[in-house]
């Protein structure tokens, strides 16, 4: 099934204090409908689906004191495998595996940087059933300081390959995992903010991204980089009305 192969991106979800804020804006802004959990111990956890299909989750922070944020999880079929390298390339385990009832098994984790970011060994739920549409995930990148560090980092725990793909004046670079570039990585463009030491971005596919980031200002969002053209399209990066993070995309 398309995204799911191991060293993949396969899902992303949203940590916030403000669930029923972000159950209002993001349906509005990308045309989600959200299908609250029932399960007892799930605590509200919500999965966002857009035409049917399941794009992305949003459900309570794992810890009081963290900032909202997107999460990027990357597929894997030994969850306690990688947290063990994670810790062994000087990472840290934020959230050691455990099984989310029957639907996988996960961790979150953090590059020594402090890009925080999740594993996800599929069970039940094999993670997002639309990707590179609109309104579903397109892409996820991540912004370091340090992409020299990252490049051990990476290579050691999923055995992704950095490729140089500076198409412009910024030096780019795609993570290769087998035949695919899953990933991305940059520089950061402007200092980093305060919260975020370096941070994995997600990228979700829209019609307009002008029209989608002015709808997001509308909505009581931010706009933290306005559109602006890229090799492979024209993208912004937003803040919800909580402050995480996100990214858009018009795909070419």
């Amino acid at each position: 099934m398309n995204g799911v192969e191991p060293g993949t991106p396969c899902w992303t979800d949203l940590a916030t204090p403000g669930l029923e804020d972000a159950r209002r804006f993001y349906p509005k802004l990308f045309g989600w409908t959200g299908r609250i959990s029932t399960v007892p111990d799930a605590e509200g956890y919500t999965v966002f689906l857009k035409d049917g299909r399941a794009v992305a989750g949003a459900g309570p922070p794992a810890t009081p004191d963290q900032v909202p944020i997107w999460s990027t999880y990357v597929a894997t079929d030994d969850t306690d495998l990688v947290a063990t390298r994670v810790e062994a390339a000087g990472g840290q385990v934020l959230v050691s595996p455990f099984d989310v009832s029957g639907q996988g098994r996960m961790a979150v984790l953090a590059d020594p940087a402090g890009a925080v970011f999740s594993v996800w060994q599929p069970m039940a739920m094999r993670g997002a059933e639309l990707f590179n549409a609109p309104g579903a995930m397109c892409w996820n990148e991540l912004v370091t300081p340090d992409p020299d560090g990252a490049r051990e980092f990476y290579a050691l725990v999923f055995g992704w390959h950095a490729e140089e793909r500076t198409a412009g004046p910024i030096p780019y670079v795609g993570w290769r995992c087998g035949a695919r570039i899953v990933a991305g990585m940059l520089p950061p463009a402007e200092p980093l903010p305060a919260d975020l030491p370096a941070y994995w971005t997600v990228y979700f596919a829209v019609e307009d991204t002008d029209a989608t980031a002015a709808r997001a200002a509308e909505l009581g969002g931010t706009i933290l980089v306005p559109p602006r053209d890229n090799p492979a399209g024209r993208a912004a990066a937003l803040r919800d009305p909580q402050g995480a993070l996100f990214s858009i995309s018009t795909l070419r």
